[in-house]
């Protein structure tokens, strides 16, 4: 046992200043990764580990995680340079929360794979609420984005704050909707160091994410956006979220291993529908295949987390539109995204009926226009 509560448990005390900047210098050693953190913390300090490191003198157990000869000597040279303190002063805004802290989340606690400590920016108490993770696929359908988009705001509207892992498409589709109201305070779990905002068009939500709610990443100060981090940060998503729902996901998605990630906690998993032609869904429609609950709606969702009551629904009954032209767009439109071309061809509509019969429609709210084709709205 250690101050830092080893994986994810709790340690006698929070650690003093110079303690915490050894953890961090030691966190931030290309390569340390959370298990070998974990196994050179077990039963010494972080000061103790950094002195051990410098000497290269890597304890047995750590080398056992296939940590090579030359990294070993490469960490040594960094510690014999570094000075842990400035690594602490580097940090503006951005606080620093280890297993030890009260802070630390209490879903974390306890979890095999818990990080030894995490980054935050913003309010770290917004982690201590029931979480509902909306994940999916980077490339969403315009569907895809309408749900996770749909599932956020309404989530946050019912108080239930929205985790992700803020990748483009599905993740940041339910944050950009969970921060359309005042609701619930959200949180993002992000894949590179705090400080490196990625993707970059995503800085908008990192920020708002951060004055609202919090930000929290395990990956230290300057660290890239590396392949094998976002596998890391999916297992923190999983264990943060009361339920997760997977939106879309290809059949080989990071989403899935979420899903696994969740699974295997004992976490609640929903997916969410999707068309049999549409590639995006198959991983989602796979895990529906396997026996997990459907998420058709927000009420789905809440009954999972325990809010909602019952799940029994009345079947929905369509209103038509009265026009004639419109009605057409409809049948030939489906629950499919089409072109202007195609609904052309299966309507047999002229250009001058199709446009406002499409007018009318978006004018109702039913259909409307995103990215040279027509989806239906509701």
């Amino acid at each position: 046992m250690n101050a830092f509560g080893g994986a994810g448990r709790p340690g006698p005390e929070r650690p003093d200043e110079d303690e915490l900047a050894h953890l961090v210098a030691l966190h931030s050693l290309p390569g340390m990764g959370p298990l070998r953190l974990a196994a050179l913390l077990e039963g010494r300090s972080a000061r103790d580990g950094w002195a051990l490191v410098a000497a290269d003198r890597v304890p047995r157990e750590v080398r056992a995680l296939g940590l090579g000869a030359r990294v070993a000597r490469d960490w040594s040279v960094t510690a014999r340079q570094l000075v842990p303190a400035e690594l602490l002063a580097t940090r503006a805004g951005i606080e620093v929360v280890v297993a030890a802290d009260e802070r630390y989340p209490a879903r974390l606690v306890g979890d095999p794979e818990a990080p030894v400590l995490l980054f935050a920016r913003g309010d770290v108490g917004a982690a201590h609420v029931p979480l509902v993770a909306i994940v999916g696929t980077r490339r969403a359908t315009p569907y895809g984005v309408k749900v996770a988009r749909r599932f956020g705001r309404e989530l946050s509207e019912a108080g239930v704050s929205v985790v992700s892992g803020l990748a483009a498409g599905i993740d940041a589709a339910a944050h950009a909707g969970a921060l359309e109201c005042r609701g619930a305070t959200p949180v993002g779990v992000v894949g590179s160091g705090p400080d490196v905002v990625y993707p970059r068009r995503n800085r908008w939500l990192w920020d708002s994410i951060a004055a609202r709610g919090v930000l929290l990443g395990e990956a230290p100060l300057g660290a890239p956006p590396e392949r094998w981090r976002f596998p890391a940060r999916n297992r923190i998503v999983a264990a943060l979220a009361s339920v997760v729902v997977v939106v879309e996901s290809h059949i080989a998605g990071g989403s899935l291993i979420t899903a696994e990630q969740a699974a295997v906690r004992c976490r609640e998993v929903l997916a969410v529908p999707g068309s049999v032609l549409s590639p995006a869904s198959t991983g989602a429609n796979a895990l529906l295949a396997a026996g997990v609950g459907p998420a058709r709606d927000t009420q789905d969702i809440l009954v999972a987390l325990g809010l909602g009551g019952s799940s029994t629904r009345l079947p929905v009954v369509e209103e038509r539109p009265a026009d004639p032209d419109q009605a057409s767009v409809l049948d030939a439109l489906g629950w499919e995204p089409a072109r202007l071309d195609e609904l052309a061809m299966r309507t047999g509509l002229a250009l001058g009926r199709l446009a406002a019969a499409i007018d009318g429609l978006e004018r109702s709210g039913i259909v409307e226009r995103a990215r040279g084709v027509v989806l239906r709205a509701r």
